[in-house]
């Protein structure tokens, strides 16, 4: 295995293990190696501190002088997303901006007003909000058609 310290073309840095350099040749060309970030696929090498052998035995990070090591960016979590993943995340992003948009947020009144409209109570118009797992369980079972609306991963961020 071989860590490499990356970069993008915005300048996040960041690192990630490959199981050799002709993989990360690899990764990179099929546009695999994208930044944590920003999600930009244009990446390549930054300055690295490579271990040195002296006597039959690398140098410990802790006995390289600090000068030897350049300074790099602060990196977020590291996390190679393929291009099904990246579009996969769009598509959940573009699917909760659409209900957000078109849909009235009723909040945690979801499942009340979720019935009125299926009774014909008030007039038929698209909602969001909150429920439980068991209210969400209540209205199917009541014939009442429910989805969870998607969460990205990163909108938890």
């Amino acid at each position: 295995m071989i860590r490499y310290t990356l970069a993008c073309e915005a300048g996040h840095g960041f690192e990630s293990w490959f199981p050799s350099s002709e993989a990360y040749d690899e990764q990179v060309a099929r546009g695999l190696v994208t930044c944590p970030l920003c999600g930009s696929a244009e990446v390549g090498k930054g300055m690295m501190a490579p271990a040195i052998a002296r006597g039959g035995r690398a140098t410990p990070p802790s006995e390289v002088p600090a000068a030897a090591v350049p300074m790099q960016p602060q990196a977020g979590p590291v996390a190679l997303s393929a291009e099904p993943d990246r579009r996969l995340r769009a598509m959940m992003r573009a699917i909760r901006e659409h209900v957000v948009k078109t849909a009235d947020d009723v909040g945690d009144r979801f499942p009340e007003e979720a019935r009125r409209i299926h009774y014909g109570e008030v007039d038929s118009r698209p909602i969001y909000g909150e429920a439980s797992p068991q209210e969400a369980r209540d209205l199917i079972e009541e014939g009442i058609a429910v989805a969870p609306l998607p969460i990205a991963p990163d909108d938890r961020n």
